[in-house]
């Protein structure tokens, strides 16, 4: 296995929709294996294709961190089918570092995917799991959780982003 670069705010593989992956094949499984390990050494507990600048729909999600081999969830081509109520909470998002903010997300979803063998799963997820969905399918679809906020709260994240490149 190798860890993956994760790219942050500003590389363009992260504002474009990501292209369905069309054969689940060696590499498509391995790039899952890497981007895996990447997720779990960043660490993070979720993480999408275009965050190592492949702009395939692809996703790993992990609210053990590695902790629980159970709790690993891949998927491909995810969409989520159903919705129901509201929650808001703060995200992180290892592409955009240093940056937490409360986002509104729904409180429960449906999923449907495929899994590393080609078969159709579906999936219902609630709370934290919902949010994470939500939050790498959004990367699937070029936006960044930053996206969801309001235009204000927007341009003030965005400066303290660029404060903070300018530091580096």
């Amino acid at each position: 296995m190798a860890l993956l670069e994760i790219i942050t705010i500003g590389h363009p593989t992260l504002s474009t929709r990501a292209l369905p992956v069309k054969d689940i094949n060696q590499e498509i499984v391995e790039l899952a294996r890497n981007m895996v390990e990447t997720m779990h050494r960043a660490p993070g507990i979720g993480l999408a294709a275009p965050q190592v600048n492949v702009s395939l729909r692809l996703i790993t999600i992990d609210l053990s961190v590695g902790e629980n081999r159970d709790d690993l969830i891949v998927m491909v081509n995810p969409e989520i089918i159903e919705t129901e109520g509201e929650q808001v909470g703060e995200e992180g998002c290892l592409s955009v570092p240093g940056i937490y903010e409360k986002v509104a997300r729904p409180s429960r979803i449906l999923v449907r995917g495929h899994n590393l063998n080609g078969q159709e799963i579906n999936l219902e997820a609630s709370d934290l799991l919902a949010r994470v969905f939500c939050h790498e399918i959004d990367h699937l679809d070029g936006k960044l959780f930053v996206d969801r906020l309001s235009p204000l709260k927007r341009r003030l994240v965005r400066s303290r982003i660029k404060k903070e490149l300018d530091k580096t």
